[in-house]
């Protein structure tokens, strides 16, 4: 089911241009959620911030941003300063530099977008920025402002769309040789590997979604279903009605013609 585009700009490629727009590629919509309530009113439970130190409840506009440089000490930044960081890429998406599809490793890929022209006249220009990257098995790399946070991007094309990811920063991927240094240099048993081979062959199966559902949000579900049976008021007692007019002969007809039809089948089937 389409949604309604999370993002509206301009994709760029040097004098080239077009209309885009950009919409989440995955969806949390569908879990369960909860919210925090009062047990005995069963109200919801508001939240708010409150001093650490006073105990006092503080005010919206008192709320500021602070970075920490030391046991209680605080360096204050304001709104206007954090706004005047953004760069000007939050309506444009310029793709400034091209790379190998293959030489970005996993672990850069962060969250997924599906772009697409948002409008008719810019399907030419778009197919063909899409296109020109598939033909070489190149990848855009941009730079976009995404809930108020510039982020690196890369382009990839899909299909008929571009699939748009934000890619990590550095300091946030760590080095895998860290935690795979400790494991030995022993080489796999060539006794044991034809059985391991085979253990997969057998268990080998075709990517299907249902191979990623998620047994606690269906166990919730059943939960939730059962509690609202259990919460559904009984129905009212009906009043009688006076007794009806014998039913027409047909239906008895009917009837002694369907036992008859069960019973001749049941013959037949002997």
């Amino acid at each position: 089911m389409a949604v309604r585009p999370y993002w509206k700009g301009y994709l760029k490629l040097s004098l080239v241009n077009c209309p885009v727009q950009m919409m989440p590629a995955t969806s949390e919509s569908e879990k369960v959620r909860f919210h925090t309530l009062n047990r005995e009113t069963q109200n919801r439970v508001v939240s708010h911030y409150v001093d650490s130190v006073t105990g006092k409840d503080v005010k919206e506009d008192d709320e500021v941003k602070g970075y920490q440089r030391g046991e209680d000490e605080y360096i204050i930044l304001e709104d206007d300063e954090l706004e005047n960081v953004a760069l000007d890429s939050t309506r444009t998406i310029d793709i400034s530099t091209f790379t190998k599809r293959d030489t970005i490793e996993w672990i850069w890929l962060d969250t997924p977008y599906y772009l697409s022209p948002n409008e008719i006249v810019a399907q030419e220009a778009f197919s063909v920025i899409r296109d020109a990257m598939a033909s070489q098995d190149m990848v855009g790399i941009s730079r976009l402002v995404i809930s108020r946070r510039e982020r690196a991007v890369m382009l990839e094309p899909r299909g008929k769309g571009i699939v748009l990811w934000t890619l990590r920063y550095g300091d946030e991927v760590r080095d895998e040789d860290s935690y795979f240094e400790s494991i030995g240099d022993d080489k796999a048993d060539s006794d044991l590997m034809p059985l391991i081979q085979q253990l997969i062959k057998n268990k080998t199966q075709h990517w299907d979604a249902t191979m990623v559902v998620d047994p606690v949000q269906d166990r919730l579900l059943d939960i939730i279903k059962a509690k609202k049976k259990a919460m559904k008021k009984p129905a009212k007692a009906k009043t009688k009605t006076p007794a009806s007019s014998p039913a027409p002969s047909n239906v008895i007809n009917i009837m002694d013609a369907l036992k008859k039809s069960v019973a001749a089948e049941t013959r037949t089937n002997r």
